[in-house]
């Protein structure tokens, strides 16, 4: 029954492939320091969490300017929901570029939530951790 209301959620909302889109394109605003493309992709509540702390879509902004990417590069990349107007999606994202000057260069495991609001999907939450070695025994 899950699974069916899963895909029935994708039916009555966006594709994977359309939100995979979303998601690509906002990291590209964000690379290309373009504040209002990412914008029309970021609802105003937005909230994102971060081993430095708690950030809103103002912190984004103004975290955008700091940042010198060269590159970034989704794979993994699954999306799921059971209600028709939210989508989470999971995913790795390997990044090339400084921040504030300092090489912040990795390979992040991540995670958005996105809502419908109208007609348009719109990114409400956001996460991303470094990936870490697994530990050995």
């Amino acid at each position: 029954m899950f699974f069916a209301m899963t895909v029935a959620g994708f039916a009555a909302g966006a594709d994977t492939g359309a939100i995979e889109a979303k998601e690509k394109a906002a990291w590209q605003a964000f690379k290309d320091k373009k504040a209002d493309d990412f914008k029309k992709l970021v609802d105003q509540d937005f909230r994102g969490v971060y081993a430095e702390g708690v950030s809103t879509l103002q912190t984004e902004s103004d975290d955008m300017k700091k940042w010198d990417m060269k590159s970034f590069a989704i794979s993994d990349f699954k999306a799921f929901s059971d209600e028709p107007d939210v989508i989470v999606t999971t995913y790795v994202v390997k990044i090339e570029g400084t921040y504030d000057g300092k090489d912040h260069s990795g390979t992040m495991n991540c995670g958005t939530v996105w809502k419908k609001e109208k007609d348009a999907w719109l990114a409400i939450f956001h996460t991303n951790v470094l990936q870490q070695a697994a530990a050995t025994k």
